[in-house]
């Protein structure tokens, strides 16, 4: 039957045009072959383009152009290179069956999963006491209407008997992170202890100062673990955490290692879930059967979404801006050195600082060359994920501290990372990140009053 084209077809002819011969692509019927260009065939009499693809013992498919919704291009692991499939052959057909079958078992165990943690008892905390109400006292920001539902949510499921699993949604500084806050906290007043999980080492600090700092005042001990800890001090720490001396501990994926071990856990805090894999998921769910669990997120994953909104997890939207929030100026410009160097001195003669982000760390000394002679007065420094933890450690702490007007920088910023002072981000190549990405690094600038700035940057 001949499909007619619709919408989506425009996307689909534009990732034709963007393949290259060679390139590998997926036909739904016949699996994976590589594309070999247009070529123009005769059919009833007439000439019509056609996508060939060449398969196992060059096999040759000629794919009609009205059938463009029945191919796309191969995605897989990065670097690997896939098994081109033979023509004829029911090889397809059992991948496929084979593919239907895992998805169905995945689907099945998350169900069993859902259903064990409503029928689970967990532990009731109990109500607030004037330790809870002396710590949201204390917050220096007026909460906003939806920071006070979300707060409010969590506690009641917290005070029932059942688990709770909360999923947080709320665009980038929009005050998440002091909802966990007050989520620790209330299970610390019950004399259990909290986790907090999330995706890289600079968030893991960055949180550990912030929940350290609001905390300060109240009976209750902060530690985090990530790697810009040495192996006796991470022994340490362990140890404590065992022992029921850390009240709240804050980490990476280092704390789904089963070295860790809890004296009474009662919350697990998950911020960012989208940047957990399949393998550290799978961990959490020993955790989380009896466990209240909180995940926060800007940008959730289909499925936690699906979850949610089916009514299998509760959620919580976080819609209300803070009071005074400016809006964000967004430009996309072609690689320009005058347009860089105008918008960094915009930023810094107003006193704020700048974010450069260019996602190549081979290239990024480079691009803080350019940098340097394009604004030579500017203090400038960089950082990236593969540096040792102590001098990352220090470079995000001096720029915090204003020693640098510039950061040149991979997207390692782009979780948590809350600099108020920084108002301006310049994104390098910006067509080279996901939504999900853009969205995090748009959010890393304008955590104050000030407005804010963001620029793309695309090469020719």
């Amino acid at each position: 039957m001949k499909q007619a084209y619709n919408k989506n077809k425009a996307i689909t002819l534009k990732t034709l045009k963007e393949l290259q011969s060679g390139d590998f692509v997926t036909h739904i019927d016949h699996g994976v072959g590589v594309y070999s260009g247009l070529q123009k065939i005769e059919v009833n009499g007439k000439m019509q383009e056609a996508i060939r693809i060449i398969y196992k013992n060059s096999d040759l498919l000629y794919v009609n152009i009205n059938s463009l919704h029945k191919i796309s291009k191969y995605s897989g692991k990065e670097g690997v290179v896939p098994k081109v499939n033979k023509l004829g052959s029911d090889a397809w057909d059992k991948l496929k069956e084979k593919a239907k079958t895992q998805v169905k078992d995945i689907a099945k165990d998350l169900i069993r999963l859902y259903a064990a943690r409503k029928a689970q008892q967990g532990f009731a905390h109990s109500p607030d006491t004037y330790l809870q109400t002396e710590l949201e006292a204390s917050f220096i920001y007026e909460d906003t209407p939806d920071q006070s539902k979300a707060t409010a949510d969590v506690k009641r499921d917290m005070e029932s008997g059942a688990p709770m699993d909360r999923l947080v949604c709320g665009d980038v500084g929009f005050g998440k992170t002091e909802v966990a806050v007050r989520t620790a906290f209330k299970t610390v007043v019950d004399g259990k202890q909290a986790a907090v999980l999330v995706p890289t080492t600079i968030l893991a600090f960055q949180h550990y100062k912030t929940f350290s700092e609001r905390l300060k005042d109240f009976p209750c001990t902060v530690d985090y673990l990530n790697r810009f800890k040495s192996a006796k001090e991470k022994k340490e720490t362990l140890q404590r955490l065992a022992e029921g001396k850390i009240d709240i501990i804050i980490g990476t994926h280092a704390l789904l290692s089963k070295d860790v071990k809890f004296k009474d856990l009662g919350v697990l805090v998950v911020d960012e879930e989208q940047k957990f894999g399949v393998t550290s998921k799978e961990k959490l769910k020993q955790w989380k059967v009896n466990v209240d669990t909180l995940t926060l997120t800007a940008t959730p994953i289909p499925r936690t979404l699906q979850f949610s909104l089916m009514g299998a997890r509760d959620l919580s939207v976080i819609n209300t801006p803070p009071p005074n929030r400016q809006s964000i100026e967004t430009e996309v410009h072609v690689f320009n050195a005058d347009l860089i160097r105008d918008a960094i001195y915009y930023e810094t003669e107003r006193g704020g600082q700048v974010y450069f982000i260019h996602n190549r760390v081979n290239g990024l000394r480079e691009m803080a060359g350019l940098i340097r002679e394009l604004c030579p007065d500017l203090s400038i420094a960089t950082a990236h994920g593969q540096m040792e933890g102590h001098k990352l450690e220090e470079v995000i702490l001096n720029f915090i501290d204003r020693e640098y007007d510039v950061l040149v920088c991979t997207n390692i910023v782009e979780s948590g990372v809350d600099i108020s002072n920084a108002n301006t981000i310049i994104i390098n190549n910006a067509h080279h990140f996901g939504l999900s990405d853009l969205h995090q690094l748009r959010g890393r600038v304008g955590r104050s009053n000030k407005k804010r700035s963001v620029t793309c940057w695309r090469r020719r």
